[in-house]
């Protein structure tokens, strides 16, 4: 029987190999006067000193395995991905912060107490190795469906207003009439997701199962893990949506159930 494959390391020159590939991009977006240049240095450099950063941190905590510095990395994660989430709104919901943050913190605290304790049974439940990488996914993944839901939103009352006050005019309460652009936006967050489970492991290999195969783990085992990963992640898109959505709307209505068209 052979043993698991060890994982190579990759030397600093080995790392700079992996340069060139920006500087292919670089080349097509002179080529085609894409004007991305200034763009893509910012980003590559971006990129290798955010990651480093996040990798002495994750040293660190990996190295004290206390609850508490687990718990605080967690919320400098859940600040950024609030702020990111916001910032790609066309305009600012009164209260927006605290609505993403509201949405995504419980997504991601019920998702992950939930594959945690149930599913992996991680013990200690602040185990650096799992919480630290599985919360990251499942943070990113609501940012990404929160944004998507409050752009959508955003894009249907301003395309839709006059029907949303038709609806008011005809009785129907707030929540009723704005319904079907609830509707929508909820959609519109879960859609990739959605696609994203219907072409798993037929286009291509996701990055947690690549990761796990890379690291010398059994294909099935990583095939487990990617499964598990997949449905939370579902979950988790689902739930910070709707609270997104939901959360997000009433700030468009009055008590009167009235339309603030100058938010919209």
């Amino acid at each position: 029987m052979t043993g698991a494959a060890a994982v190579i390391d990759l030397s600093v020159w080995q790392l700079a190999g992996a340069v060139l590939f920006v500087g292919v991009i670089i080349a097509v977006s002179i080529r085609q006067a894409l004007g991305l240049e200034r763009d893509l240095m910012i980003g590559s450099l971006r990129t290798m000193a955010q990651l480093y950063g996040v990798g002495l941190m994750l040293t660190a905590v990996f190295a004290a395995a206390r609850w508490y510095w687990v718990v605080v990395m967690l919320m400098g994660m859940t600040g950024v991905a609030t702020q990111a989430a916001i910032s790609h709104l066309n305009k600012p919901i009164p209260g927006g912060r605290r609505i993403a943050a509201t949405a995504l913190t419980l997504s991601t605290a019920v998702t992950l107490a939930y594959v945690l304790t149930l599913v992996v049974q991680v013990r200690p439940w602040y185990e650096p190795q799992y919480i630290i990488p599985i919360a990251g996914m499942i943070l990113g993944n609501s940012m990404t469906s929160a944004a998507l839901a409050g752009d959508r939103l955003q894009g249907e009352l301003r395309a839709r207003a006059d029907e949303v006050e038709a609806r008011l005019a005809l009785g129907f309460s707030g929540r009723e009439a704005v319904q079907p652009l609830v509707r929508s936006a909820l959609r519109a967050a879960m859609i990739p997701t959605v696609n994203g489970m219907m072409t798993v492991g037929l286009v291509q290999l996701p990055g947690m199962m690549t990761g796990q195969i890379l690291a010398g783990a059994s294909p099935l085992v990583a095939i487990r893990y990617q499964i598990v990963v997949m449905f939370m992640l579902a979950a988790a898109t689902a739930v910070s949506s709707l609270l997104f959505v939901r959360l997000a709307v009433r700030r468009y209505l009055t008590p009167a159930h009235q339309l603030r068209r100058y938010l919209v």
